[in-house]
């Protein structure tokens, strides 16, 4: 007995079940990771300097200086970084277009060689190069794509890589200070919101792997914790040194 008894249900059945997440995370991850450096990193800083017994003032203008400090320092980083790579990816793509004016025929045979080498038939491969040779900037893509792993029309910008690490990296880090900044004396609230946090972006996280959000929150939960206490014991043991 068949299971699919139809052509249509087969498509249906095909089209409903064969959706993917996005695995390259899309804007999703470097915001949620960037949130996520900002409140770990802010958060350990602050509590490492509340262990060694400073005053309240002392904490709060750590926090601020950490998270400015850190915001411009991911964001100087991630446009660098953006910045350099995109570089090197248009230095390639000037090779490349440069060998499709100077030796066409040998990039024609190069990608119909690599379609063979697919699986494809060697008449029809040489074919399917010819027609899409036709087009230069068609075949600049096609060769990118196949031979770089690129795609020249998506390059990243690194004003926007930029732009997205220091407000990620800002909002994260505002959270361990905002208790402070709403009245409050002691440290407990801040590490009870910045664990809350945590846990909220490790759940976030899980939109983009295969793991379920409590896992991946109190995973984060954990590892945000640990660092905090030990920047804290860390803290208090400088402070006695020290006093």
């Amino acid at each position: 007995m068949s299971i699919i008894e139809t052509d249509a249900v087969l498509h249906e059945a095909h089209r409903d079940n064969h959706t993917h997440r996005d695995v390259n995370g899309g804007w999703l991850r470097p915001a949620v990771f960037g949130a996520m450096d900002g409140l770990v990193s802010n958060l350990a800083l602050m509590t490492g300097v509340a262990g060694g017994a400073v005053s309240q003032q002392a904490v709060v203008i750590t926090g601020l200086v950490g998270l400015a400090a850190g915001a411009f320092s991911m964001a100087a980083g991630e446009y660098t970084s953006v910045a350099s790579q995109r570089e090197l990816v248009e230095a390639e793509l000037d090779v490349e277009r440069r060998e499709l004016r100077k030796h066409p025929k040998d990039e024609m045979r190069e990608l119909a060689a690599l379609y063979e080498s697919r699986g494809v038939e060697p008449a029809l491969a040489q074919e399917v190069a010819r027609q899409l040779s036709r087009d230069p900037e068609q075949a600049l893509e096609i060769h990118a794509r196949e031979e770089l792993g690129i795609d020249p029309g998506d390059l990243p910008s690194p004003l926007v890589a930029a732009v997205s690490s220091f407000g990620a990296f800002a909002l994260g880090a505002l959270l361990p200070v905002l208790p402070y900044l709403l009245g409050a004396e002691e440290l407990w609230p801040a590490v009870l919101l910045s664990l809350a946090g945590l846990f909220g972006c490790g759940a976030v996280v899980a939109k983009v792997t295969a793991r379920s959000w409590w896992f991946s929150g109190a995973r984060q939960l954990l590892l945000g914790g640990a660092a905090a206490a030990l920047t804290y014991g860390l803290g208090t043991l400088f402070g006695v040194a020290a006093g």
